[in-house]
């Protein structure tokens, strides 16, 4: 008998779930119907960004657009290094699980992974942590410089 006079009437219950039925009703059903179909819907880790323009894009004094070209190189730098870092693991992941046939069952693995880590050393290799997207365009322009000239039709 404690149990029942504790609880509150059924009709308290009843009138309150009326109240948020009457309240939350008509906004519920106008976001479900007008709202929500007009969205896109991304999952929050895939979020886009539209690419801006890059630092050789910009004038000299243009510090927004430098500003945005230095935003947009370390997202660049940070997907990158996050790729290179997938194909690591599913490298060594597949020499754990193959044991002894790893060499064989894994070498297309092994050469998806060495290219990728290769391509990143070429773009963002000995820059260090803090550099700047006009030190990696200053990198690529000497890269650049030194392939012609090394090139035979230079010769």
């Amino acid at each position: 008998m404690a149990n029942n006079e504790e609880r509150s009437p059924k009709g308290v219950d009843r009138g309150l779930v009326a109240m948020y039925k009457i309240l939350d009703g008509p906004t519920s059903w106008v976001k479900e119907t007008f709202v929500q179909p007009f969205q896109k819907k991304y999952p929050y880790y895939h979020r886009r960004f539209n690419r801006v323009p890059t630092i050789d894009q910009c004038d000299v004094n243009e510090v927004a657009c430098i500003y945005e070209a230095q935003e947009q190189w370390k997202r660049d730098k940070m997907v990158d290094s996050k790729i290179v870092r997938i194909l690591k693991d599913r490298y060594i992941d597949c020499n754990y699980y193959e044991g002894e046939d790893a060499p064989v069952k894994c070498a297309s693995i092994a050469a998806v992974s060495e290219e990728a880590a290769t391509n990143w050393f070429i773009k963002y290799g000995d820059l260090g942590y803090n550099s700047t997207v006009v030190e990696a365009y200053m990198k690529q322009k000497h890269r650049m410089i030194w392939e012609r000239r090394k090139s035979p039709e230079a010769v």
